[in-house]
């Protein structure tokens, strides 16, 4: 099996770089290649870069940095730029959680999410912070290790939280649903060296939603979080009280 790897930290990032390793040890694993932002692309969402070209440089043997988002190495590296084409996508391991609504921010997410648009069996995975890598490696090590056993439905990527902690210190496995955080702390307002106002986007809010069985609850009791993710955001129990909505008002056909 060929798999991609990518991020949103950096092809230079601590998380991508034990991930790599790990793909070595696979008796599965054919081949790994890496294709990552040329720096930081954190929070860059499903961004696509439309407007300007992009650049795909060699670092090392199977590994390339790119000047773009997330979403445009995945999209690069699977449609066209690279063969072989990869039969897979992992993206991470992010530093910082990944957990409830950052799934909609993330770039990390989003590359993931942009290799099951194009047809392949996609994860992410995230520490949750930035000191135990080793942990989150040793846990993907175990978690790929069966991968091949199982059989992602077409439309759901896997997302998966590492808590923090040395391994030994992980309880477990968890299967979780998304928990839902308070709305993100006010902007910080500043000036630049010339006076003129600036902004800082606030940090996120704390979980709102951390009951048991989310995300944010496995994480906080020790436990490594694996959420399935669907792809199609349609809100099918709302159809019918739009249709309801539309007959009562006669406007089906304005």
């Amino acid at each position: 099996m060929n798999v991609l790897l990518s991020n949103d930290d950096g092809f230079q990032a601590p998380g991508i770089r034990a991930l790599w390793e790990v793909l070595e040890g696979l008796s599965w694993c054919e081949n790994r290649v890496l294709v990552a932002p040329e720096r930081n692309r954190s929070a860059a969402s499903n961004a696509l870069t439309l407007m300007a070209p992009l650049r795909m440089n060699r670092e090392a043997p199977n590994v390339y940095s790119v000047d773009g988002t997330p979403t445009d190495c995945v999209h690069l590296a699977v449609n066209g730029a690279l063969t072989p084409q990869p039969d897979m996508v992992i993206s991470g391991i992010n530093a910082g959680a990944n957990m409830g609504d950052d799934v909609l921010y993330s770039g990390t997410v989003a590359a993931a999410t942009e290799g099951r648009f194009l047809g392949k069996p996609s994860i992410a995975v995230s520490l949750c912070g930035d000191e135990y890598f080793e942990t989150a490696a040793r846990v993907m090590q175990s978690l790929l290790d069966e991968l091949p056993s199982l059989l992602l439905d077409p439309d759901t990527i896997l997302n998966i939280n590492v808590p923090d902690r040395p391994y030994d210190a992980i309880k477990g496995v968890r299967i979780t649903r998304l928990g839902k955080r308070h709305a993100s702390e006010k902007v910080v307002a500043t000036t630049d060296p010339r006076g003129k106002p600036i902004y800082w986007v606030g940090p996120a809010g704390e979980a709102q939603d951390a009951s048991e069985g989310t995300d944010f609850h496995a994480v906080e009791s020790g436990y490594v979080s694996i959420t399935p993710l669907k792809i199609d955001l349609t809100h099918y129990t709302m159809q019918s009280q739009l249709n309801d909505w539309l007959a009562k008002s006669g406007k089906q056909g304005l």
